[in-house]
Parts: structure tokens; sequence; C-alpha cells
């Protein structure tokens, strides 16, 4: 039996635009300090292909580790951040739930990217809200709450703890009330 994170085929396709425009917003922090390391932007772009339906599910879950790996290049917590959002973006032809991952680390690495600005989480929090289209917010809608379900991205890992937990919490909560 599948797990409740994976989503159809279809629904990952839908939320794979979200996820690879999330990690777009911050993988320019990524490339102002590796500028010739190319792994995220193109995890991004393969995302954003998968979600078209020109690429399929098993070759991306094959690649799906390369951008991941472009956060041991980096040293500053933006660009590692910016680095795993691209990461759980490609993530997402494997698993539905890594969307939520790559809005979170992008969150995080704009807390990195501006920290003194109090609403700088808040403000992409905000913009991850509003760019959901209503297919994306009814798919990450059906995701179990983060940390009850152990078989897969969203049980009680990484992405459960500090400003990754609390972006997907919100992120969560938002979907529940609208």
């Amino acid at each position: 039996m599948p797990s409740s994170q994976s989503l159809s085929e279809t629904e990952r396709r839908v939320v794979a635009l979200w996820a690879a425009e999330c990690a777009e917003r911050v993988l320019h922090l990524f490339e102002v300090e590796a500028p010739d390391d190319d792994r995220p932007r193109d995890a991004i772009a393969r995302t954003r292909a998968f979600s078209a339906g020109d690429l399929d599910a098993a070759g991306e879950i094959r690649r799906r580790f390369v951008a991941g790996r472009a956060a041991h290049a980096v040293s500053s917590p933006g660009a590692v951040a910016a680095a795993r959002a691209a990461a759980q973006a490609a993530g997402v032809a494997h698993m539905g739930a890594h969307a939520l991952g790559a809005a979170a680390y992008a969150a995080k690495a704009m807390s990195h990217a501006a920290p003194t600005d109090p609403r700088s989480v808040d403000d992409e929090i905000d913009w991850q809200l509003g760019a959901m289209t209503a297919d994306v917010h009814r798919a990450l809608a059906a995701l179990p709450p983060l940390g009850q379900d152990t078989a897969g991205p969203l049980g009680p890992g990484l992405l459960t703890r500090g400003i990754l937990g609390s972006t997907i919490r919100r992120l969560q909560s938002s979907l529940a009330v609208a």
C-alpha cells in the first residue's frame, strides 16, 4: 500500500510546478555562492518538465538526490537551504509531500537572506499560499499532518523541526481552513 504522502502521479505533476516555483524564488542565494554549479537549477527545470508531462516519474526518482548533493558545495545557510529547496522540489516526482519540503526550505533560505527582517518568513509563506492553484491546494490538503505518518518526508524527521516544521505546519493549517 503506498504512503498517503505519495499522492497520485497526476497530483504530483500538479504540485511539482508549485514546488519548482518555491525553490526558484531562492535559487539566486545558491548561485551567488556557486555560480558554476547548475545542479539546483537543473533540478528545478526537471521538476517543471515533470510537471508538464515531459519527463517520467521513474527517471526523476533516480535523479532526485543530485541537487541535494549541491548543498555540500556551499557554506552559507541560505545557499544550503536553497539547494535543499531544489532537491525537495525534484523529490516531488517520487512523493508529493516533498512539495511542502521545498516550500519550507525556501522559507528557511529567506530567513537567512534577510535575518533582520522579522517579516521575511511570513512574507514568503504568504507568497507560497497565494501561488497555489485550486488543484495544488486540493492535493496538498490531502496530505497527512506533519509528523503523523512515518512513511515519507512528513514523518518524524528533519522537516518536523525548527523553521522547516513551523513553515509546514503553517501551510497545512492554512490548507485546512481555506
